[in-house]
């Protein structure tokens, strides 16, 4: 069993947690059966499990565990100090494991439901960027991340997602390159921004397009508000001229969802 703080490899976990070590080594950290369960189901690379059975909080965790067994995957058994001094949570639930960075260029996407995409460009807070990929695995949406302030294998990311980050088509690209995959492919794209004048419910967000939210404090930036993009708003009642950016993916998605029903 890992007991000691000291040890090179819980010092190892504890760096992955910067993002400069996540891009050097090519890992980085999933923490949570549940997080766990969706890595391992997608065929995310795992490459070692650790776990402390006195955190676990029911079932899931043993019967996870016994799958990853299975399937080879290294698991290592240590105290639950030396889990804690691993684990990014308040209350961890004895699971947590290093997994292989995977590709994410445009020209590894998949196809998404219904031709619906989620473009979020310059996100820079994890919480928002981890619910945006919550939201478009419930609405059946792809999401391409652009021009990133924060890079999707944040651990906070993972955890606000509830690894739905390896259950979306994700890809990671610049601004440029993600016009011009959108232009080849024919999907419109449809801004919001609290300065277009159509209310995104008089919208079409029918067919191929990709609903394209800006980051948290400058919105989207000029090169998405050409002629050949459409822009929708989210009319406010109260004093605030926006909402979230988690919050407005979240309303548009919904609202493309519902019009394909």
């Amino acid at each position: 069993m890992l007991t000691s703080l000291q040890n090179a490899r819980v010092k190892h976990v504890v760096r992955l947690r910067q993002r400069r070590a996540r891009e050097r080594e090519g890992r980085f950290v999933v923490e949570g059966w549940r997080e766990l369960a969706r890595a391992f189901d997608a065929g995310a690379a795992i490459e070692t499990v650790f776990h402390c059975d006195a955190l676990h909080r029911g079932a899931f965790e043993r019967d996870l565990l016994g799958r990853l067994g299975r399937a080879d995957i290294e698991l290592v058994a240590t105290s639950a100090e030396a889990f804690r001094k691993m684990s990014y949570r308040q209350g961890p639930d004895g699971l947590l494991g290093v997994v292989a960075s995977q590709a994410l260029g445009l020209d590894q996407l998949g196809d998404s439901r219904d031709g619906l995409w989620l473009v979020v460009e310059g996100i820079e807070k994890p919480g928002n960027l981890g619910a945006m990929l919550r939201s478009a695995d419930a609405a059946g949406a792809g999401v391409i991340v652009a021009d990133p302030k924060t890079d999707v294998f944040n651990p906070n990311v993972i955890r606000a997602s509830i690894g739905t980050l390896f259950t979306v088509p994700l890809a990671v690209a610049t601004g440029d390159e993600v016009r011009g995959w959108l232009q080849a492919r024919a999907i419109r794209p449809i801004t919001a921004t609290p300065e277009a004048t159509a209310p995104y419910t008089e919208a079409d967000l029918t067919g191929n397009i990709a609903i394209v939210i800006g980051s948290e404090h400058a919105g989207v930036s000029r090169a998405w508000l050409g002629a050949d993009s459409a822009s929708v708003s989210i009319p406010m009642s109260g004093d605030a001229d926006s909402v979230n950016a988690a919050m407005a993916a979240t309303i548009l998605l919904f609202e493309a969802r519902r019009q394909r029903i």
